[in-house]
């Protein structure tokens, strides 16, 4: 590519981003990259009566969350500004104008009465009402009024559109990167209006010109934009400008394949479907985000790359820097990806292992606080206990502990239940494990392990598995009937990581408190 590669995401601010825009910026970012070109981020904000505040910084904030902020846009590196169509609206209608200029636009003066009494007579025919080739003559426009009457009702101050005028019994070869050559015949085209009669651009004249004096080279988007192209590319023809290459990408669809996801699938299955989450005040509903739900981005952006896109090995799991220099959009997918919520699990998890224990510690240590807090504020009892831990809980301990459990979590979330008994001892014993765990013998027993846990001096994982599972070979114990009461004693159920390592944690005297407190009711 001899030309810079310049790309563009440009969302409209009328509410929150949804997923799908996310894999859209995310395409986009991934070319850009791997071509040492730039990622411009353009808000097209001309549909004022549908723009919603915070909608704009909603959106670049969660780019910068998912890790692909942009590199020239709104406030930032503004080369080609202003980034917000409602601050460019004055550069259109040159462009307007030009078109009707060459012949390739004209006014339509047809009042929205008029227009609405055609469609209804066509329907009442049983046909469907398109304003184009057929049938422009006959209405009230520029190229069926004489120049004295156009120029009258200009003079009159009359209400009109520009309208472009789709070409008659041409067939379009138009060619996309996703769909490969896209036939078309004009003659199917309506004639677009260009511009409206309040003075504003349609998004199919500000989209084109600001992405030519933009100097985008693609232009990536859904699938969606699809019925667009054949426009698109005219209007390029009738500007004589170089059109850029288009790539258009499958929709994303519902968890059962069938249909567009929308926000609501996410309200009405539980899962998000926004980067992070959103009050929607209008509708007084509060949608779930991907952040929020605590997901890690790196996770988020990995889950988003496989829907639509195949790397064309098995290989599932990608660091951004992988998804840079293996990103191809010829081998993105025309068939839409089905969004599996538990593939996006998945890959968290599968980053969740890769965090740093020191650093899941540091997010983990508000929710470890405010569980305490809980248990602090229910029980006089638990009270000291869990004051005490917390007085004494160090961020490497929690570490430690972290490093013992991960394997098993999904979600930062996920640790409490993983690790509560590190932190505080059980004040209840699960129903079925106690009657399995619990037989005739079983406290004489636990008074020997807490004896051989008390007597150790070098207080090591090691040293403790050594000893214990010593004796209960020398003695000829099953180990199940250590085992099983010794790990009900510490967690209070028959879960957890290893015996000797729990042991290890909470250090000999509370392992020999709880084991004592198993005691009293055995």
């Amino acid at each position: 590519m001899s030309q810079k590669v310049r790309v563009r995401f440009a969302p409209s601010p009328t509410g929150p981003l949804h997923i799908g825009g996310v894999r859209t910026a995310l395409f986009n970012y991934l070319f850009a990259k791997k071509h040492g070109g730039d990622f411009v981020l353009r808000i097209e904000d001309t549909d004022q009566n549908r723009y919603v505040e915070g909608a704009e910084d909603y959106i670049v904030e969660a780019l910068n969350w998912c890790g692909i902020p942009f590199d020239e846009g709104p406030g930032k590196n503004e080369k080609f500004g202003p980034y917000r169509q409602s601050e460019r609206k004055h550069l259109y209608k040159q462009y307007a104008d030009q078109l009707v200029d060459k012949g390739h636009a004209y006014y339509a003066f047809d009042t929205p009465e008029a227009l609405d009494g055609h469609r209804k007579d066509h329907e009442a025919k049983g046909k469907t009402f398109i304003y184009n080739w057929h049938n422009r003559l006959k209405l009230t426009n520029s190229l069926s009024l004489s120049a004295e009457e156009v120029q009258a009702k200009l003079d009159a101050g009359e209400p009109y559109v520009i309208r472009y005028k789709s070409p008659q019994d041409e067939t379009l070869h138009l060619i996309d990167i996703v769909r490969g050559d896209v036939k078309i015949d004009t003659n199917i085209l309506d004639d677009k209006v260009l511009f409206k009669s309040d003075g504003m651009p349609t998004y199919h004249l500000a989209n084109i010109v600001d992405d030519h004096l933009m100097q985008i080279t693609h232009v990536i988007r859904g699938e969606e934009w699809l019925p667009s192209l054949a426009l698109h590319y005219l209007l390029y023809r009738s500007f004589e400008w170089e059109a850029p290459a288009f790539a258009h990408l499958p929709l994303i669809l519902k968890p059962t394949g069938k249909g567009k996801l929308s926000k609501r699938d996410g309200a009405k299955f539980g899962f998000p479907v926004f980067p992070m989450e959103w009050n929607d005040e209008k509708e007084d509903q509060l949608y779930m985000g991907f952040k929020d739900e605590g997901y890690f981005p790196e996770a988020v952006i990995n889950f988003l790359a496989f829907l639509g896109w195949n790397p064309g090995t098995e290989q599932e799991m990608f660091n951004l820097d992988q998804l840079i220099s293996d990103f191809d959009l010829e081998r993105i997918n025309k068939a839409g990806a089905r969004f599996d919520i538990k593939k996006a699990d998945w890959f968290n998890q599968h980053y969740m292992q890769q965090q740093l224990d020191l650093d899941l510690a540091h997010e983990f240590k508000p929710i470890l606080e405010q569980k305490l807090d809980v248990i602090q504020s229910d029980s006089v009892e638990s009270d000291e206990i869990s004051r005490s831990t917390r007085n004494d809980i160090d961020i490497n301990y929690i570490a430690l502990v972290i490093g013992l459990i991960k394997e098993r979590a999904t979600f930062v979330s996920d640790l409490w239940e993983l690790s509560h008994f590190f932190f505080i001892a059980p004040t209840d014993y699960d129903e079925k494990a106690s009657k399995k765990a619990l037989k005739e013998g079983t406290a004489d027993i636990l008074n020997k392990v807490a004896e051989l846990v008390n007597t150790i001096d070098d207080f090591t994982v090691e040293n403790l598995q050594t000893n214990i599972k010593g004796w209960i070979t020398a003695n000829d114990i099953g180990f199940g009937k250590v085992m099983m009461p010794l790990r009900l004693a510490l967690v209070g159920a028959l879960q957890g990581p290893d015996v000797f390592d729990i042991i290890f944690m909470i250090g000999k005297a509370e392992t020999i408190k709880r084991i004592e407190a198993l005691k009293t009711i055995t």
